[in-house]
């Protein structure tokens, strides 16, 4: 596919501590092939060399709900001339049929970057529609959409579940920017990443597409992610008008 393409024995004779028991080793096998939650990564970020600002990404639980939320702000000097203050969200709510941690209901974008100014919420409607709302530009239209859709944020930890080989492309449906996109996701390498707390073996991924935010940039965006179950990214980059930004982690609990 092109980049961005769009999308037009009887159960009684169990005793009941060993039913606990095994339940409780489904799900641990199950946590055992994706991420922990609560989960939160800690990223520096530096602009060719130089420590630029912070990043964090966090997926928490309340119940069948699950909020996930990702920030960016600009170090002090930096701010100085250009003021990065970056919060996206997103909620999902647990489905039984599906195997993921649950569905978007609702994105929300909150950009400052300089004199870039963005406030958008995505509403994820039943019968496969969704509400685009642009609070800065008083918009608000309605799209139809797939029945398996993401969010821009959501999408990356949906990512992070499949089955990544290199040279073989995987394909995530997300709507924004007001478009439903099948984004291809390059899976480029193995290679070893050196981290604060020692090296790790990580699999580069790029995806095709870029969403609004840090990262939302002209050039091609690169996601390091260990190779291994957790799939933890430890390290992301962009390349920007000068140079390129880098967000290494270096905290966090997962």
């Amino acid at each position: 596919m092109k980049r961005g393409q769009g999308f037009k024995g009887s159960r009684g004779q169990i005793p009941l501590f060993i039913l606990i028991i095994l339940i409780g080793i489904l799900i641990n096998l199950q946590n055992a092939e994706s991420f922990n939650i609560p989960e939160k990564f800690e990223y520096e970020l530096t602009w060719t060399g130089i420590k630029a600002g912070t990043a964090t990404l966090e997926i928490t639980r309340t119940g069948n709900d699950i909020k996930i939320v990702s920030t960016a702000q600009s170090a002090n000097w930096v701010s100085v001339f250009y003021t990065v203050d970056d919060r996206v969200e997103t909620l999902l709510t647990k489905k039984s049929s599906l195997m993921f941690v649950g569905e978007p209901v609702n994105y929300r974008l909150r950009i400052k970057e300089g004199r870039h100014r963005r406030d958008k919420e995505v509403i994820f409607n039943s019968g496969n529609k969704v509400t685009y709302i642009d609070h800065i530009n008083n918009e608000k239209q309605n799209f139809d959409v797939p029945s398996l859709i993401f969010d821009p944020l959501s999408s990356f930890y949906y990512l992070r579940t499949l089955k990544l080989v290199v040279g073989e492309p995987v394909y995530v449906a997300v709507f924004d920017s007001k478009k439903v996109w099948n984004v291809e996701v390059q899976v480029l390498k193995k290679e070893k990443v050196t981290l604060p707390t020692g090296t790790v073996d990580t699999i580069l991924i790029k995806p095709l597409m870029k969403s609004e935010g840090i990262f939302y940039k002209k050039g091609d965006i690169y996601i390091w992610l260990t190779d291994d179950e957790k799939r933890i990214p430890v390290k992301l980059q962009t390349k920007v008008a000068i140079g390129s930004i880098n967000a290494l982690l270096t905290g966090g609990r997962y």
